[in-house]
């Protein structure tokens, strides 16, 4: 969910940096409060430079625009799941500290903010729905990552179905047909991210959280599975993919 708002060449520059400052700042924090190792600090170190280094690059492809306030909320969730990643590495096969579970909690939070602020303001654009929607994919990706120990390595495809459809798109060009826009998927996507969140916190049984889990994976299957078929149908449309 993106601004339009008119601010002179790399306006957005200043809110990044602020954004890696802020990232930077949440891992010193993770270390004086909970002993961040030096795994969890390399690993947000280099989570931080890559996506900052990427967002920099997207936004600019617009060098006259703004984040806007959507974006900057977006952005906030980013230097959290910052923080979520670089605990996960640290405690990965260990019970979640309770901050990680409260980062994670808020990331999803936030996912509901960004684009009720984008269309209150009247900003929602195509690059504010695409930083909107990698953020969840990256978030779902690492949580499933911290619980494939406790439940089992199948969890990871639940993060790891967004990028092979991604991957799948690079060989098959009908698979880049735009999609309609649907609001069940992305209630699928928050499915995922709740249903992790929770099981990260570990307050579930073990036996009920791989069924939640499974569920969440299922419903996510079919989303794609349904994305893919509705491609799949009209991929003569184009004779770019004929």
């Amino acid at each position: 969910m993106a601004t339009e708002v008119w601010q002179g060449p790399g306006a957005f520059r200043p809110a990044l940096a602020l954004g890696a400052g802020a990232q930077l700042a949440l891992l010193l924090l993770l270390w004086v409060t909970v002993g961040l190792g030096t795994v969890g600090w390399l690993v947000g170190a280099a989570d931080l430079v890559v996506t900052f280094a990427l967002l920099g690059y997207a936004f600019r492809r617009q060098p006259s625009r703004s984040l806007g306030p959507a974006n900057l909320v977006t952005l906030t969730r980013v230097t959290l799941i910052g923080g979520v990643t670089a605990l996960v590495a640290d405690r990965l096969g260990h019970p979640a500290p309770v901050v990680l579970v409260v980062l994670a909690a808020v990331a999803v939070v936030l996912d509901g903010v960004d684009g009720k602020v984008a269309r209150r303001t009247g900003t929602v654009s195509e690059v504010g729905a695409r930083f909107d929607m990698e953020a969840d994919a990256f978030l779902i990706l690492v949580l499933s990552v911290f619980v494939a120990p406790s439940l089992g390595l199948w969890t990871l495809a639940i993060g790891l179905m967004r990028y092979a459809y991604v991957a799948a798109s690079w060989v098959a060009p009908w698979m880049r047909l735009r999609l309609p826009v649907l609001y069940s998927r992305k209630v699928v996507a928050v499915v995922q991210m709740v249903t992790l969140v929770v099981a990260s916190a570990g307050v579930l049984p073990h036996l009920v959280a791989v069924v939640v889990v499974a569920l969440a994976l299922a419903s996510l299957t079919w989303s794609f599975g349904r994305d893919v078929w509705w491609q799949w149908r009209r991929r003569h449309e184009d004779p770019r993919w004929a």
